[in-house]
């Protein structure tokens, strides 16, 4: 790119720094912006910067379909440089941390780290949307904010289980909590570097394992970062990856439900719930009563029969078992012996990829295999790839045959390395850090009830006045895992800035309905999201309107 290009890069994205400048100063590239870029390249210490290129603009790019609504969306960016590079391992054995940093013309004096996914694995660029994000609305990268992400310290390969770095220890560790206080602190000398200071304020925005993330940095690292935004976070990882294949180990056999039970039992949930908040809107707002009130017992066979219009003592075992807590025989990190069952609502969410209710996630279309095959549900190839890899550390291990007891010392190291469960965050609060946590109702991937009692032990902790200074978790009823089904989308990023940076606490937020249409991912309607105890209540009109909904008092 050639300097007049370089300046019309800057020219262009002007506007959009503007709005986002406030109180925090900004700063531009040296005049030739494309010298600036290379001249990054290079490193004598462990971190490695591979190329420093100097990007035009480009325009927003939505895909008629993708693997998760946000995921159809390339946002439009501006000119900015983008940076890779890796970070050496001590082991030679374990391979690399990669990361992507990318730094805008003109930079509004902060930056946002992007979480990742599942077991990482793929590198995670900072180019599009972050968790929860009006598909509308100006990138982070757009709107001046230098954005990166990393790939947790290990590249996952198709022909092998996600899980396979585990076997190395300091890859693992990277995946727990290094690689991202690493990548932070690489990105950081790269600002300084580029733009001669800095960043003033920092954000960490994930959801899922990167909501894991995200709570990792306040509780290891909480000078870190000023406001982290924590979606859908798999906090109790040790727990989860029990609970998940407890629940598959239900569905091997005579237990496994097929898609027409599974519509089934949504059927009933819905009959049962969905006009408590008076209405016929196909959407169970009160997950938590549902829970309470929904009995499986009541589709079950009759003596001599089966089909799908009814679920054997097999399936409905497997069902309670879903639905039930898991139970350690000792304690782990923080004090937690246990795993929250999950909850009802949103079974029969349509599965792509990782979008979707019981069939994406718990069931898939056919019954669990060994070694988990792609046809079964997420949950068994993440739960009994773990047990193998993480636990036992034996890749060919008849996951039938695992015994907790006798990985006791392997399960408290990795819970103490992967567990994000600690409530003590004073040190976070104490530097002026804010949180702001939400939790999916209709989640299968992991249950919300686990970060919903997270939130509760920090209140028990500081107190609940205390905790209110920093800390917000909402709830979002008939959402599934990543943000299909009733619209969740709301500016995080925005809401805490203006926490953080104006002293302004979000209260009650109000959704984006999207406006991207597409078969697999069709909008249902609009609520608010509600602080946590509150649960929204039905008013009056259509239910594609967000007045329709207010937040409990």
């Amino acid at each position: 790119m050639t300097r007049k290009n370089a300046k019309r890069c800057a020219l262009l994205v002007g506007a959009a720094v503007a709005l986002s400048a406030n109180a925090v100063s900004a700063a531009t590239l040296a005049e030739d912006a494309e010298m600036v870029c290379k001249s990054l390249a290079g490193g004598a210490d462990a971190v490695k910067i591979v190329s420093a290129t100097l990007l035009a603009p480009s325009q927003l790019a939505v895909a008629e379909r993708g693997p998760t609504p946000s995921g159809r969306i390339t946002p439009a960016n501006p000119g900015f440089c983008k940076v890779l590079g890796h970070i050496d391992p001590t082991d030679p054995k374990a391979p690399p941390i990669k990361f992507q940093v990318n730094l805008p013309v003109e930079w509004n004096g902060r930056s946002v780290q992007y979480g990742g996914g599942g077991f990482n694995g793929v590198l995670i660029t900072g180019l599009g949307l972050p968790p929860a994000y009006p598909f509308d609305k100006p990138s982070p990268l757009a709107r001046g904010f230098v954005t990166y992400g990393t790939d947790s310290g290990h590249e996952s390969k198709p022909s092998e289980p996600p899980q396979l770095f585990a076997l190395n220890d300091e890859a693992f560790e990277n995946f727990a909590h290094r690689a991202y206080k690493k990548v932070r602190d690489a990105a950081v000398g790269l600002m300084e570097r580029t733009y001669g200071k800095k960043p003033e304020k920092m954000y960490f925005m994930g959801s899922s394992e990167g909501g894991r993330e995200g709570l990792t940095m306040a509780q290891r690292y909480p000078d870190d970062f000023d406001g982290i935004f924590a979606r859908v976070p798999v906090i109790n990882w040790v727990g989860l990856q029990h609970a998940g294949t407890r629940s598959g180990l239900a569905t091997m056999g005579e237990g496994w439900i097929n898609p027409a039970q599974v519509k089934l039992v949504a059927d009933s949930v819905r009959q049962a719930c969905d006009k408590a908040d008076g209405s016929d809107n196909a959407l169970v707002q009160d997950p938590v009563a549902c829970k309470a009130a929904f009995k499986v017992e009541t589709l079950r066979c009759a003596a001599g029969q089966s089909g799908d219009q009814c679920l054997t003592d097999a399936q409905i075992k497997a069902v309670n078992t879903l639905h039930g807590t898991y139970k350690f025989p000792f304690a782990l990190a923080n004090g937690l012996d246990d795993y929250p069952g999950w909850g009802v609502s949103g079974e029969d969410a349509a599965a792509i990829g990782p979008t979707g209710g019981w069939v994406a996630w718990w069931l898939g279309t056919a019954p669990p295999a060994q070694p988990p095959a792609p046809n079964n549900g997420i949950a068994w190839i993440y739960g009994a790839g773990g047990i193998q890899h993480v636990f036992a550390r034996d890749p060919k291990l008849d996951v039938t045959t695992y015994k907790v007891e006798e990985h006791k010392a392997r399960l408290l190291e990795v819970s103490s390395l992967m567990d994000s469960t600690d409530p003590d965050l004073s040190r976070f609060r104490g530097r002026g850090g804010r949180l702001i946590m939400l939790e999916h109702m209709a989640d299968y991937a992991q249950s919300p009830y686990a970060g919903i009692r997270y939130f509760e032990s920090v209140e028990r902790k500081l107190g609940k006045a205390e905790t209110a200074e920093f800390a917000r978790l909402y709830t979002a009823p008939g959402v599934d895992h990543v943000g299909s089904g009733a619209p969740a989308n709301v500016d995080m990023l925005s809401a805490l800035v203006d926490w953080v940076e104006k002293g302004k606490a979000p209260g009650d937020l109000e959704v984006s309905e999207q406006k991207v249409e597409a078969p697999s991912f069709a909008v249902l309607r609009a609520m608010p999201l509600c602080r946590w105890p509150s649960w929204p209540r039905y008013k009056s009109g259509p239910v594609t309107e967000a007045s329709s909904f207010t937040c409990a008092p």
